[in-house]
């Protein structure tokens, strides 16, 4: 079953890459950065993951074998947050590009290179 986490993990982080590489809309884009973003989280807590795991609030030292780890959880929880924070940032300029260009197009606003 692990492994089936690790394939989807590896699946959603190439169709993100695939849609950035490939795409011209800037919505598009950004979309794409976003499922990137979530197949790293998705990579995050499947290492993180333990067979028949307890939560890691131990009481007694027998309990610390079976408890699932939370420093993964915790970096996927400000990853998250820095995701979503990116990703509005991202559309906020999108949406300033589309104001002076009129297109949300990358092909169209390649004068801003030099």
């Amino acid at each position: 079953m692990i492994n089936l986490n690790y394939i989807f993990c590896m699946l959603l982080f190439s169709m993100g890459l695939y849609c950035i590489l490939t795409r011209k809309n800037l919505i598009k884009i950004i979309i794409g950065l976003s499922i990137m973003d979530n197949g790293l989280n998705l990579l995050l807590i499947s290492a993180g993951y333990r067979y028949k795991g307890t939560a890691p609030i131990l009481d007694n030292a027998s309990q610390s074998i079976l408890a699932v780890d939370p420093i993964p959880q915790a970096l996927t929880l400000t990853s998250i947050v820095i995701g979503v924070c990116v990703t509005a940032l991202a559309l906020g300029i999108a949406v300033k590009v589309h104001e002076h260009y009129g297109s949300m197009s990358s092909g169209d606003v390649r004068r801003l290179n030099g």
